[in-house]
């Protein structure tokens, strides 16, 4: 994984937690990766994974079974998919509309490559 120089690593690791359970791949309810093995898969020291695992313990993500290890909560997908949308709609939208302004890029450009990445992921996911 590479790291942005504008945003915490912590919350990084977090969105990129985030990615998995939304697209599926972390599934609810089941164990995820130990801080130490996630560490060791992303290059970070443990104390910043760990951050990250408290930090999505917080918006209730996941929960910790003592001893056991962390486990992705129930409603996990609706809870980040929610706090996603806010974050983007508070954060980087604004800034997005900036680019649009100081690019001069018209809503109808960006219509139409949002379109044709709908139909280019659509027609991948068909593979």
């Amino acid at each position: 994984m590479e790291f942005r120089e504008n945003e915490a690593i912590y919350l990084q690791i977090a969105a990129y937690i985030g990615d998995h359970i939304l697209m599926g791949t972390w599934v609810l309810n089941e164990k995820i990766p130990s801080v130490r093995e996630l560490a060791v898969s992303l290059q970070v020291n443990p104390n910043t994974v760990m951050r990250s695992y408290e930090f999505l313990q917080g918006i209730e993500i996941i929960m910790n079974k003592r001893g056991i290890g962390f486990f992705v909560m129930p409603d996990a997908k609706e809870k980040m998919t929610a706090y996603r949308k806010e974050r983007f709609l508070g954060q980087e939208l604004p800034e997005f509309f900036r680019n649009l302004d100081l690019l001069d890029i018209s809503i109808d450009e960006i219509k139409q490559r949002f379109e044709t990445f709908t139909v280019e992921k659509n027609q991948s996911e068909q593979l």
